[in-house]
């Protein structure tokens, strides 16, 4: 079955490819499975192609039943028409636990690889009721990330919400490069700095957050709400949610829209035969810059109000 869109793809390290638009799967609160399964198997019928998924987000195993149904049913010919992404929780960021990680995920996926696997923040977590961060040990994790790479359990591996320190760090002792940093990124937080580093060291981005997160009890409608990019929408006659991705798919990155509302992630597809102008980027570019998302008011718990892809 041919999909309602094509989605162009970007070329990671060791030439794996990966559609720009993902779909995340994960949601606050938390969707059910059968809402999840139901989702990607409209996602597949409108194009979507590469799905992000986490131990923490609770949606493997329905991701992994909807692809499944989906090869069944011949909406994708076979396994290497998907691309999966998931990531390793920060309670299992210890390098004995990498492989039983990956191994476990898998496993709610039903999958033999996955195409990337992520460090899922740069920190460990204590496996409690406290929730206690401590220092990530990055060479030794990173190590035992590598060897999920080596060994055939997925194709590509990155991190996330890595700040340009911590990438430096990891690179100083990696032997294979982390083909992706996953962090949030939108018109009103630009990662500016982030994305020079990443660029001259061959670390493709991809952008979670794309709208602000906006509908989830961590996130906000700044985006979706702004006067500058309401303006651009209604000149294009585009919704504020299309501009937002378009304008992220003009800086050269990746990014993972979650919605389970069918017209939405069709809508959010639409984003490919258009572009801005040059004034219209050049108003955003002049958008004030302020980090939506934290520690804190991911977890809603205050020992942890340290900022994702910070300096620390």
């Amino acid at each position: 079955m041919e999909p309602s869109v094509v989605i162009p793809e970007v070329a990671l390290a060791s030439d794996i490819r990966m559609p720009v638009i993902g779909l995340g799967t994960s949601s606050s609160p938390p969707a059910g499975a059968q809402a999840v399964r139901g989702a990607v198997l409209e996602a597949i019928k409108a194009g979507y192609r590469h799905f992000d998924t986490a131990s923490l987000y609770g949606s493997e195993e329905p991701l992994g039943e909807a692809i499944a149904e989906a090869i069944d049913a011949g909406l994708v010919e076979s396994r290497r028409e998907v691309f999966v992404t998931s990531k390793l929780w920060a309670t299992s960021a210890e390098p004995q636990l990498v492989l039983p990680s990956i191994k476990n995920s898998l496993r709610n996926l039903k999958l033999e690889y996955l195409d990337l696997y992520l460090i899922h923040m740069p920190l460990r977590l204590s496996r409690s009721e406290q929730l206690a961060a401590h220092p990530l040990d990055i060479k030794s994790v990173w190590e035992a990330m590598e060897e999920c790479q080596k060994s055939g359990l997925a194709r590509a591996i990155g991190v996330s919400n890595f700040s340009c320190k911590k990438l430096a760090e990891l690179l100083s002792s990696a032997t294979i490069p982390p083909a992706v940093n996953q962090v949030e990124m939108n018109p009103l937080w630009h990662q500016k700095q982030l994305r020079e580093f990443c660029e001259v060291n061959r670390i493709h981005i991809t952008a979670y957050s794309p709208l602000g997160a906006s509908g989830t009890s961590w996130g906000d409608n700044r985006v979706l709400e702004n006067d500058v990019l309401q303006g651009i929408a209604k000149t294009k006659g585009k919704s504020v949610a299309q501009v937002s991705l378009r304008w992220l798919y003009e800086q050269g990155v990746s990014m993972v829209a979650k919605s389970f509302d069918k017209d939405r992630m069709r809508s959010n597809l639409d984003i490919f035969s258009w572009s801005l102008t040059e004034e219209e980027t050049e108003k955003i570019d002049q958008l004030p810059q302020r980090k939506g998302v934290l520690l804190a008011s991911v977890f809603g718990h205050t020992p942890l109000c340290l900022e994702l892809d910070s300096e620390i």
